[in-house]
């Protein structure tokens, strides 16, 4: 068997609970908190039989911590990715807007086939997909199989991964991807396939 018929098996992971420095809109920040500390130990112990070969993460702190106390455990490396970042807040940036509900908007309209959407001031949509989808493609590519897991953002991940394995857009909305939750996804020759994890 070649390594492109072995799969790739991708953990596909939310970062931990995060507390915030402010409560204006930013792009930047996020501590975990105790909880999420927590969560992420909590994480690292479901994985420890998996034999995961690496952790790939968002630059964002609050996924950076939950990488690496996830990675202590497992014995493996953490590698930092820009492209697993969350989705921008754009024009928003220090205001005090309900991202929340701002954001369900954007997203409701790009699933339901609004390919123009963007934040004023931000990325497309569909580009923010497009960029997460290439670093799991190329945590993927870098280990047929073998296991790794990826930490990365509720939006990020409810928005891409439908798309990488053939599901409507309108799969992920009304989805809440819990703390340290985790989709399970595997890649070869054929393609993305969704093993469980996104109900």
């Amino acid at each position: 068997m070649t390594s492109l018929q072995c799969p790739a098996r991708v953990l596909v992971a939310r970062h931990g609970e995060a507390e915030y420095e402010t409560e204006v809109c930013s792009d930047d920040g996020g501590s975990l908190t105790a909880a999420g500390r927590e969560q992420a130990r909590g994480l690292a112990q479901r994985l420890a039989g998996e034999r995961v070969a690496r952790v790939w993460t968002s630059s964002l702190s609050r996924a950076v911590q939950t990488a690496e106390i996830a990675a202590a455990p497992l014995g493996v490396d953490v590698v930092v990715r820009e492209g697993l970042r969350e989705y921008g807040v754009g024009s928003l940036a220090g205001s005090t807007t309900g991202e929340q509900e701002y954001f369900s908007g954007l997203f409701r309209r790009w699933a339901e086939g609004d390919d123009s959407i963007r934040i004023d001031g931000g990325e497309l949509i569909s580009d923010f997909v497009g960029r997460v989808g290439a670093v799991l493609e190329e945590a993927a590519d870098a280990h047929p199989g073998e296991t790794v897991l990826v930490v990365s953002h509720g939006g990020a991940i409810l928005a891409t991964v439908p798309q990488l394995v053939g599901l409507p857009r309108t799969r992920g909305l009304g989805i809440v991807l819990a703390n340290c939750g985790v989709i399970e996804l595997e890649k070869d020759a054929d393609g993305w396939r969704l093993v469980a994890g996104l109900d």
